[in-house]
């Protein structure tokens, strides 16, 4: 009988035979899976390598100076940089600087494991919210693939705010909709844990809370407007309760810590053309492979700069796929609005706390402000292309072929057109990712501490130095006193040795050589003491003009002087002062004075030493030549 045939027949695979392998049958099982799996593993690798051509830019300096300065304390852990309150990022950078210091393959490594995270998660959503089949791979490829989210898995601060943040964001949503979906509490807890997950690393975390109502008012609702925010509001109270408290108790917290100003925009015009920066040139263009062609920012990451051309053409790639859903699926036109609704949320936040100052012309165009949109808007065109998994909609099918296009010729155009759309924003992604990597690869500080490093080995052992501060392309000048040379190398393998008084100091130049250093700035009104030049009595106190006043600075001093014997001396420049050692004979001395004035004064403390001085110049340190 077939039937015991069927029974007694041995399975090949199950004897170890001819049949297929585990491998084999696991991709058989499921090909889409295989395949975004394969994707998923490209993606991050290609990442990875994109981030190991890069290194430290000027914040991660800054925290890294920080992090070896400080000990391991709620205040540490609960300051704000730049406004973000990020405990857990600190807590990582903390563990991490003091454990490798500058080596970058720990950073990498943390980057690939969060952007392999992230891709995963979010896989695993679009399976549960979206209808199956190989559509899937379309949002999939936009998020793992999209150029605008480079920066969160090459630059490690970013990525210590971004990767937790869209991780937060993707486990959010999936366990809002299985609460959607289920009611069960268990998931109500998860949504309101992942939140907070997301809170630990940076505050715009916050706009998970609004997201998940839009998307629940967008994607699980029908109906009008009213009605839908109504039955969103009445249906799943309890998850806005908790997450209303959640919001509440953070920013109870947020905003008793310690923060810089904010800054407010100066005018309408610098609002709009932020938004329009932010939307039409960065946003739009990255969502379809763009923008193309960067903006070289430095030692931190490019900005978006697209051509006219290919900005134009993007919106108009968008426009239509926004058209033709809408005409072919009723629930396509919600998925565009709460893309629409977060984007406009993102802008006004940014808006409201990044403008009115003199980086913000150049706002609209940091990627890295709408990486998490790029989230949302992977899930919203695939909610518009496939629809939910659990729709009751009368389109079941996906894609229904219109009349026009059902005869095999216009059937092949309309597939020859889609599939030379979808190949020239592949080539055009892949395009953005190469050039972004070129970019990246410029680094100064690398150089710069390479080279520090290697002078420092070869430097005789009594070679010291007179803090003073890096190149700003390496650490900008306001991130000061961070940018100083004592801040910048403390977790370098080799350290400068930094005194605050030298006869012979030593210099960074800009490139990072060792040099030997002189002051070049104002110095004293000769005298007309014979070749004493200026004399200082024992125990008196002698004013000695400059060739003109100095505004009140931070300066380093050079004082030549021949003295009689050794001693100490009070060296003042108006209202600052300082204690210098003087030795027997013909010498100089160099250390830092913060002061201003037209005239300075010394006081040699010994009452039978008399000192000769015909140079002293206050100004900065310089290269001598």
């Amino acid at each position: 009988m077939p039937e015991a045939e069927a029974v007694t027949r041995p399975d090949p695979g199950a004897a170890g035979g001819d049949g297929p392998g585990p491998v084999v049958r696991w991709i058989q099982a499921d090909r889409v899976r295989a395949v975004a799996v394969a994707l998923i593993v490209v993606a991050v690798a290609w990442r990875a390598g994109i981030a190991t051509r890069g290194w430290f830019s000027q914040d991660e300096f800054v925290i890294a100076a920080q992090a070896l300065d400080t000990r391991l304390t709620p205040d540490f852990l609960l300051r704000t940089f730049n406004n973000h309150l990020m405990p857990g990022g600190l807590l990582a950078a903390w563990l991490m600087v003091r454990a490798a210091g500058f080596a970058a393959w720990p950073w990498v490594l943390l980057l690939t494991v969060g952007q392999a995270a992230v891709s995963i998660a979010f896989y695993r959503l679009l399976r549960d919210l979206l209808r199956p089949g190989w559509g899937l791979l379309i949002p999939l490829c936009m998020f793992l693939f999209s150029p605008l989210t480079l920066e969160a898995s090459s630059l490690w601060l970013v990525g210590l705010l971004m990767l937790p943040v869209q991780l937060a964001m993707v486990l959010a949503i999936a366990a809002q909709v299985r609460y959607v979906r289920t009611g069960r509490w268990r998931h109500l807890v998860a949504v309101a844990v992942w939140v907070v997950f997301g809170l630990l690393f940076d505050s715009k975390a916050l706009l998970i809370v609004p997201l998940l109502f839009l998307l629940t008012v967008c994607l699980f609702t029908t109906g009008g407007a009213v009605r839908s925010l109504v039955e969103a509001t009445r249906r799943h109270w309890p998850v806005w309760l908790l997450l209303s408290g959640v919001s509440v108790g953070y920013l109870a917290v947020y905003l008793t810590r310690p923060a810089g100003e904010l800054m407010v925009p100066r005018s309408v015009g610098e609002v709009l053309t932020f938004v329009g920066d932010l939307i039409g040139d960065t946003l739009v263009p990255g969502l379809l492979g763009g923008p193309w062609r960067w903006s070289y920012a430095g030692d931190g990451p490019p900005l978006a700069d697209p051509h006219d051309v290919a900005k134009w053409l993007s919106w108009a790639v968008l426009l239509t796929l926004v058209v033709v859903t809408v005409r072919r699926r009723p629930s396509a036109g919600r998925a565009w609005l709460l893309l629409l609704s977060y984007v406009a949320l993102v802008a006004t936040l940014f808006a409201a706390t990044r403008l009115g100052n003199v980086l913000s012309p150049l706002a609209g165009l940091v990627p890295r402000y709408v990486a998490d949109v790029v989230v949302v808007a992977a899930i919203c065109v695939g909610a518009a292309l496939l629809g939910r998994a659990d729709a009751e909609e009368d389109d079941v099918t996906a894609w229904p072929v219109p009349t026009v296009l059902r005869e095999p010729g216009a059937f092949a155009v309309g597939l020859v057109a889609m599939v030379a759309v979808l190949a020239t924003m592949a080539v055009g992604t892949l395009w953005s990712i190469a050039r972004f990597g070129d970019n990246w690869s410029t680094k100064h500080g690398r150089e710069y501490l390479a080279t520090a490093q290697a002078e420092l080995a070869s430097a005789p052992p009594d070679t010291v130095f007179l803090d003073g501060i890096v190149p700003d392309r390496v650490v900008a000048r306001y991130f000061w006193p961070d940018n100083l040379q004592s801040h910048f190398f403390r977790p370098a393998d080799r350290r400068p040795v930094f005194v605050t008084q030298a006869e012979r100091p030593s210099m960074f130049d800009d490139a990072g050589r060792i040099r030997p250093a002189t002051v070049e700035g104002r110095k004293i009104a000769l005298s007309g003491v014979g070749d004493c030049g200026h004399l200082v009595q024992g125990a008196r106190t002698t004013r000695i003009p400059l060739e003109g006043p100095v505004e009140e600075w931070p300066y380093v001093v050079y004082f030549g002087y021949l003295s009689s014997g050794d001693s100490t001396a009070i060296f003042r420049l108006g209202r600052a002062s300082r204690e210098i050692t003087l030795r027997r004979g013909l010498n100089e001395v160099y250390f830092p004075l913060e002061g201003g004035g037209g005239a300075v004064q010394v006081t040699v403390l010994e009452p039978t030493v008399a000192v000769c001085t015909k140079a002293i110049t206050v100004g900065r340190l310089v290269p001598a030549s």
